[in-house]
C-alpha cells in the first residue's frame, strides 16, 4: 500500500454520483411536467429527456454533484480532506465527474463501469424565481453501488463516515449504506446520516428510525423532514425527540439557521441574513461545514455556525457548490458574535 493510501482523512462519504444539469426556469415548466416542486423526482431517461428538450434555449451549467458529493466538496473547501465512493460509467459524464472530484481535492478511486450497465447518473436541477429548486433525477449506473464497493480499510483512514438517505431507494445501494455503517462502527469511526429529502422520510421513516437508533452518532435533516419524521409541528419538540435517538442532531430551518440537539440539549444557532436566488445545495453545504468543524475539534455549536455560513453563501449563487477555498474565513465566522 502506498503512502497516499494510508494518509489519514476526515470523512468517508458514500452517495449517488450524479452530474448536475442546472437551469433557471419559470413556474409553468414545473406545472407542464407535473413535477413535485421543491422536491426530487426519480425518472427514466426518456422522461428526463423530455424536460431537457424544453431547456434547449436556456443556458445550462454542468457540474459533478449528488448530495453527499456536494457535502464532501464543502469539507474540502473548508480545508478538510475526504474520500468519496460512488458509481460512474465509462462515458464523458463519468470522466467529467471523476476529474471534478479530483480537482476539488477529494479522493475518488472509483473504476468506471461499462456503459452497458447504464450511463452516469444525471440530475436536472430546475430553479424557479422564488429560489426553490426542483430536481429530476435519472440515477443511471449509480444504482449499481453495492456493499462490495465499501472498503473497510478506506473507512479506517477516516474520523467520520457520511451516508446519504437517497441511497435507501435501491436494494443494492441500501446494503452499501448498511455495510458502511457497520464497518464504521467496527473501526470506531463516527457514523453520520442525512435524511436527504422529505419523500424519503415519508417512505422509510421506520427504517430511518432504526438506522438512527442503531448506527448514528450524528444525524442531519431539515425542518420539513423533522416534522414528517416525528409527526409533530413544533420544531423544538421534533429536536427533542430526534435528540433522544442520536448523540448529536442538526436540524436546518432555512434563513432561521438551525437547531442543534446535543446530549438532549437543544440550542438554536441563527443563520446569516442574505438574499437567496437558488436554494439548491444549501443543506449539503451546511453538512460539509459542520463535518469540517466536528472533525477539527470544534463544538457542535461552532460547527453549526460554519455550516450556516456556507449554506448562506451557496444560496446566493446558481448551483449547489461554492468556488475555491473558504478556509480563510473560518476563524472569523465562528468567533464573531451572533
Amino acid at each position: 500500500m502506498t503512502a497516499a493510501n494510508t494518509q489519514k482523512l476526515d470523512v468517508f462519504g458514500v452517495g449517488n454520483a450524479l452530474v448536475d444539469i442546472l437551469a433557471f426556469v419559470e413556474e409553468d415548466l414545473i406545472t407542464k411536467h407535473s413535477l413535485q416542486k421543491s422536491g426530487m423526482t426519480l425518472m427514466d431517461a426518456p422522461t428526463q429527456g423530455g424536460i431537457l428538450h424544453d431547456l434547449e434555449h436556456i443556458p445550462l451549467q454542468m457540474r459533478s454533484g449528488g448530495s453527499a458529493a456536494n457535502t464532501m466538496i464543502a469539507i474540502a473547501q473548508s480545508g478538510g480532506t475526504g474520500i468519496f465512493v460512488a458509481k460512474v460509467a465509462n462515458d464523458p459524464n463519468g470522466e467529467l465527474y471523476r476529474q471534478d472530484m479530483l480537482d476539488s481535492k477529494i479522493e475518488f478511486n472509483v473504476v468506471p463501469t461499462s456503459t452497458e450497465n447504464g450511463p452516469t447518473g444525471t440530475c436536472v436541477v430546475l430553479t424557479t424565481p422564488d429560489a426553490e429548486r426542483t430536481m429530476c433525477t435519472n440515477l443511471g449506473v449509480s444504482v449499481s453501488l453495492s456493499a462490495n464497493d465499501i472498503d473497510a480499510e478506506q473507512i479506517k483512514r477516516c474520523k467520520y463516515s457520511y451516508i446519504e438517505g437517497y441511497l435507501w431507494t435501491g436494494p443494492d445501494t441500501k446494503q452499501a449504506c448498511i455495510q458502511a455503517m457497520e464497518d464504521s462502527k467496527r473501526q470506531e469511526v463516527k457514523v453520520c446520516f442525512t435524511f436527504s429529502d422529505q419523500f424519503l422520510v415519508d417512505m422509510f421513516a421506520d427504517d430511518f428510525r432504526e438506522v438512527a437508533s442503531n448506527y448514528c452518532d450524528v444525524l442531519f435533516c431539515n425542518a420539513d423532514e423533522a416534522r414528517s419524521f416525528c409527526g409533530i409541528e413544533s420544531l423544538e419538540e421534533c429536536a427533542i425527540k430526534i435528540g433522544e435517538l442520536v448523540e448529536t442532531a442538526f436540524i436546518t430551518n432555512g434563513k432561521e439557521g438551525c437547531l442543534v440537539a446535543k446530549d438532549q440539549k437543544i440550542t438554536p444557532v441563527p443563520g446569516f441574513p442574505v438574499k437567496a436566488i437558488d436554494t439548491v445545495g444549501a443543506g449539503d453545504a451546511f453538512a460539509g461545514g459542520v463535518l469540517f468543524g466536528l472533525t477539527h475539534g470544534y463544538t457542535p455549536i461552532q460547527a453549526a455556525r460554519w455550516g450556516n455560513y456556507l449554506a448562506s453563501a451557496v444560496v446566493q449563487i446558481q448551483g449547489p457548490r461554492l468556488e475555491g477555498s473558504w478556509e480563510d474565513k473560518f476563524q472569523e465566522v465562528i468567533s464573531s458574535p451572533n
